[in-house]
């Protein structure tokens, strides 16, 4: 089962990522960034400074800002190693960050299906289940982990519109017509090419589980391969009529 920090790690957002890469447009910061990026620990703004050849207080204001967008990490301590009086002050040292960064358009979920399919495989050696099977059953799981992380809806439509940001921000770009909703973007488009069944069933999974998440009301999701959108088409959940 995936909890919803799990899920929340996967789907980094895309606004933080691209404010992320955009802040290495900047020559002199991507300068740093490399520097830093290629020393074995972390650097002090002083040694990224006189090593670039740049002002002290440049590179300061450049590494914190590489900091504020989450491509560094910093701590604190004394860039000579001695301790005790005489010492010196502590300086503030820069480090890679621990986060991965990667901006696509449209939105892919690379990472999250190799992780589906690891655990699956994983699984599947040790239990002998079918890894297909196993797959599914992980996808559909996430996706009610991700459907359980929203306000429950009171109705069939405000559960389609629910069920509809869940997978808009999960890069799946609904569009309705004809009364139904179309996924414009498939997530996992380049294994869908590769592996169409496989694919197709892992995302009918996952989607019917962010579906189930939000039952009674959950929408339908049926396969419906079609060129130039995602296998699974959704539709709102008849209303039952009031008790008499």
């Amino acid at each position: 089962m995936f909890s919803l920090l799990e899920a929340g790690q996967v789907t980094d957002s895309l606004e933080r990522n691209a404010a992320g890469i955009g802040a290495l447009a900047d020559p002199v910061r991507h300068r740093l960034y490399e520097y830093v990026c290629s020393q074995p620990g972390p650097v002090s703004r002083d040694q990224a400074a006189d090593t670039l050849g740049i002002a002290h207080h440049q590179a300061k204001f450049h590494l914190d800002r590489l900091t504020a967008e989450g491509l560094l990490e910093t701590d604190y301590a004394r860039v000579t190693g001695r301790s005790g009086p005489g010492a010196g002050r502590t300086a503030k040292r820069y480090r890679r960050a621990g986060r991965d960064i990667a901006v696509s358009l449209p939105q892919r979920e690379y990472e999250l299906a190799g992780r589906l399919m690891a655990a699956a495989i994983a699984r599947s050696a040790s239990t002998g289940e079918p890894a297909a099977e196993v797959l599914n059953q992980l996808a559909h799981d996430y996706g009610h982990t991700i459907g359980n992380g929203v306000a429950k809806p009171v109705d069939a439509a405000a559960a389609l519109e629910v069920a509809l940001a869940v997978l808009r921000k999960h890069g799946y770009e609904p569009r309705r017509t004809n009364g139904e909703v179309e996924l414009a973007n498939c997530p996992f488009h380049a294994l869908a090419q590769q592996e169409t069944q496989l694919a197709c069933s892992m995302n009918h999974a996952l989607i019917t589980g962010v579906a189930d998440a939000l039952a009674p009301h959950g929408p339908d999701a049926r396969l419906d391969p079609r060129p130039q959108r995602c296998c699974v088409v959704l539709k709102g959940r008849a209303s039952c009529p009031p008790a008499g």
